[in-house]
């Protein structure tokens, strides 16, 4: 009996934990596939790849890859993960998290690993949502966007991520959607393979929640706006590329510098330099 071929990516994946639990529309999935792609373009040995994840719908996907993981408790994901690159350099940490669990209980954590320039990766799903515990309104929220806490609106200014990582002391930096499949790969794979604080922000459809608070359409609907509504823009200014409600989206790769991690400095400190 001839057997099935394998998938090139199923040996990054727990296959007897799929199927997954995210929507049907939702970017999470996508994200998760460029992700695995870009571990194989980056040639990274999987036994040296650990994956943390925090609270909410991404925070599932430490449970999905086939890599030690950590899945930990509400916006504590940055902490575990410092604590596991410091416990062995030689690992590649990778944070794979959501807008809420790191921007709002998780937002301390994240500017202080980015100001040490931890040697670690952080892919934050955004989908302006807490879209598992209820739709609540998030850090990411765009002012007028509406949410179960937010029933007339948000009148909450939110961040914009890239300008907030960048001012953190992150060492590079990017925005994508599960729409610019190729470009997500290769920005995820630089940051895997970046010495520092790497951030990629990867704005994806929530059809299930927010979608459906804000009459977005489906999971379709959103892939057409951002084909219609992104603008690439390669080393834009992080001031100059916030997020509102039916606007344009900048994309691209803002940032992409070089100086001493966390481990260097302390290094330099243990050798009387």
């Amino acid at each position: 009996m001839n057997q099935m071929p394998e998938h090139p990516l199923e040996r990054f994946l727990r296959m007897d934990r799929i199927p997954h639990i995210w929507c049907s529309g939702c970017g999470i999935g996508t994200a998760v596939t460029c992700f695995m792609k870009a571990l194989d373009e980056a040639e990274i040995d999987p036994d040296k790849v650990v994956v943390v994840s925090g609270i909410g719908c991404t925070g599932r996907v430490a449970g999905y890859v086939k890599f030690d993981s950590f899945h930990t408790t509400h916006g504590r994901a940055v902490p575990f993960a410092t604590g596991a690159k410091l416990a062995n350099p030689e690992l590649t940490v990778i944070v794979f998290s959501g807008d809420g669990d790191l921007f709002a209980i998780g937002g301390n954590h994240f500017i202080h690993a980015a100001r040490r320039n931890v040697d670690i990766k952080v892919f934050c799903i955004n989908n302006f949502i807490y879209g598992m515990t209820g739709g609540q309104v998030a850090p990411t929220t765009p002012l007028g966007a509406r949410t179960s806490t937010s029933p007339y609106g948000c009148f909450e200014p939110p961040f914009n991520l890239p300008y907030l990582a960048e001012s953190s002391g992150a060492v590079y930096v990017a925005r994508w959607t599960p729409l610019h499949i190729r470009r997500l790969t290769h920005s995820m794979a630089e940051a895997i393979t970046k010495k520092g604080f790497s951030f990629v922000e990867i704005v994806s459809p929530c059809p299930t929640v927010y979608s459906r608070y804000n009459r977005l359409g489906d999971g379709l609907d959103m892939i057409k706006y951002y084909r219609d509504n992104c603008r690439i823009e390669n080393w834009a200014d992080t001031k100059n590329v916030p997020m509102e409600m039916g606007s344009e989206i900048v994309v691209g790769k803002f940032v992409d510098i070089d100086k001493p991690t966390f481990l260097d400095y302390q290094r330099g400190q243990t050798d009387g330099k």
